[in-house]
């Protein structure tokens, strides 16, 4: 271990330890899981756990594997740490709102390896389910959550951040530039005369009383972020910040500045950062002409920062991150993923459960800065689709944080043509085959649908764009190199060789067959396969030896053969 992993695994030890001594309650349990623990198991727990805490007023709670009922630690072999990854998934997909693990720790003690899993509580008025159902703790037994505590969760209230009043403060503390954009924006998106003229009539203070950003005289923390002087940002209990940074080819920070409120005009400031140099790229073999596009969708990256600013937890501080290199940008902002898995916002229909910041989004949705129908990151992902570029990758591994990778340039020539030849793909297969793409891991209702579909071939994890496909993109001579020719076909290439220079080695057949080969083989698994045909070719009477050894030996014809 390096010195951190260390420090790490001494802090987790004695959390260990503590959970130990304290034993088991509502929101810790602890199991043997020598080797292997139902999925459904750990769902239920997750349920029963996430809602205890939540009632306890507490963070999280723990699911600790690898302790037995006496208090012991004995170690377990459940899953490997790719497989703990992909566990975070499968909760993901059948819990409330597709939260899932906080994190997942691997501990080790003395060579026995702990498990310790990070649940975190309930959504404030939002019970945690697992499958559709509800469950809770009786002590250290397991059971549906009582009537009682349900109640009690859905009747809590949740705390809108953006709405609470600033005390001390009142409409001078705001920017008059930012209100006048505003005041167009609102007009703009109404597209009525006689709002405008009811708009225009109106004082800063009446305009944003009725957008409900001043509540009493008073502005709202929603209204200092969007249109607040940064010379009073002071009244606020954290710092709202956005910073663009520029890194090099190396990933050495080049450049950097740093945006301070009102947020409702930030956007474009740091947008204008972005050098969205020209890409030329061919996504079809019909043209020699190349396609010159930015490499970057202004309403794409606008939306994306917009909704970094409306759905921010504000009360954690941080700032929002746009970090740009040569052929992608970095957007990161803090708070967790509310949807919980970005499959579910690409699911036709999809509502979001709640908004974090609710003033604050439904007053940047009447200022036209965010999409009102819930759609945005949909239109984001339809965006690079259109372009034929890959779409934008979502990191929620982190707690308390959500990045996203936006491309500005194609990764596979196969994709990008497939997406020009099918427009009428489903935005979901458009996302497996980016994954395809891309070299990620594909689950196996992914891999399953894809192989159906004959959009893919080839085993986990060598898997390569079909004939299905290759047909449709005019890509044949890519699929042949990844699948081959029949054997046949480089057995006759070897008669060839042999008729017209009489004989010849193993090597000289590697240079023969070496490009030729699947491109899908490595240089071992090609020559493996030139011994197996000259092996063959022995036992058919083919070919033979004349002299040397297996690995140095020449071959030639059989005399006589026909």
């Amino acid at each position: 271990m390096t010195d951190f992993d260390h420090e790490k695994n001494e802090e987790l030890l004695q959390t260990l330890s503590r959970l130990i001594r304290n034993w088991e309650d509502e929101v810790v349990e602890f199991k043997q899981a020598n080797t292997n623990f139902k999925l459904n198991d750990i769902g239920e727990y997750f349920s029963a756990i996430s809602n205890e805490a939540n009632l306890k007023g507490l963070q999280h709670g723990w699911l600790v594997f690898g302790v037995n009922d006496k208090r012991g630690i004995v170690g377990t072999n459940y899953r490997d740490t790719r497989g703990l990854e992909t566990l975070k998934q499968e909760i993901a997909q059948d819990t409330t709102g597709g939260i899932t693990f906080i994190d997942i720790f691997e501990v080790d003690d003395n060579g026995k390896r702990v498990i310790m899993f990070k649940i975190p509580a309930a959504v404030t008025a939002m019970p945690t389910a697992w499958i559709g159902h509800f469950y809770g703790r009786a002590g250290e037994s397991l059971g549906p959550l009582s009537m009682e505590e349900l109640d009690r969760l859905r009747g809590q209230v949740r705390h809108d951040w953006s709405k609470q009043v600033i005390e001390g403060s009142n409409v001078l503390h705001l920017d008059k530039d930012a209100i006048q954009v505003a005041r167009d924006n609102y007009k703009k998106k109404q597209n009525r005369d006689h709002i405008s003229t009811e708009i225009d009539k109106m004082s800063d203070e009446e305009f944003l009383t009725k957008i409900k950003l001043i509540v009493d005289g008073k502005l709202t923390n929603a209204a200092m972020i969007l249109l607040g002087n940064p010379d009073h940002d002071n009244l606020l209990d954290t710092s709202a910040r956005v910073m663009w940074r520029l890194y090099g080819s190396n990933d050495r920070d080049k450049d950097h500045v740093e945006f301070n409120i009102p947020f409702i005009v930030v956007v474009d400031k740091a947008y204008s950062k972005i050098r969205n140099l020209v890409y030329r790229y061919m996504p079809n073999q019909t043209t020699l002409f190349p396609v010159e596009i930015q490499q970057y969708d202004a309403s794409l990256l606008r939306e994306l920062l917009n909704n970094c600013i409306a759905h921010q937890d504000y009360t954690i501080g941080g700032r929002i991150y746009l970090d740009e290199f040569e052929d992608k940008v970095v957007i990161s902002n803090p708070g967790n993923f509310i949807p919980g898995d970005i499959r579910e916002v690409l699911k036709p229909g999809y509502a979001a459960p709640y908004y974090r910041n609710q003033l604050l989004a439904d007053a940047m949705a009447k200022f036209n800065m965010i999409d009102t129908a819930q759609m945005g990151i949909r239109m984001v992902f339809n965006i690079q689709r259109d372009r034929y570029f890959p779409l934008p990758d979502y990191d929620l591994s982190r707690p308390q944080k959500v990045t996203v990778t936006v491309y500005g340039k194609e990764l596979e020539k196969n994709y990008t043509r497939l997406l020009f030849r099918r427009d009428d793909l489903a935005l979901e297969t458009v996302f497996f085959l980016d994954r395809v793409q891309k070299k990620l891991p594909l689950e196996k209702g992914q891999y399953q649908s894809l192989k159906k579909s004959k959009f893919i071939e080839g085993k986990v994890p060598n898997v390569y764009v079909s004939a299905t496909i290759a047909n449709i993109i005019d890509e044949k001579a890519q699929y042949i190199k990844n699948k081959g020719q029949n054997d046949q076909y480089y057995k006759q290439m070897i008669i060839d060789y042999l008729e017209k220079w009489d004989n010849g080695t193993k090597k000289d057949f590697f240079i023969l067959l070496g490009d030729k080969l699947p491109d899908v083989l490595d240089e071992k698994q090609k020559e493996d396969k030139i011994r197996n045909y000259l092996m063959s070719m022995k036992r058919e009477r083919i070919i033979e030896r004349t002299n040397g050894n297996r690995r140095t030996g020449s071959w030639a014809l059989v005399k006589n053969n026909e």
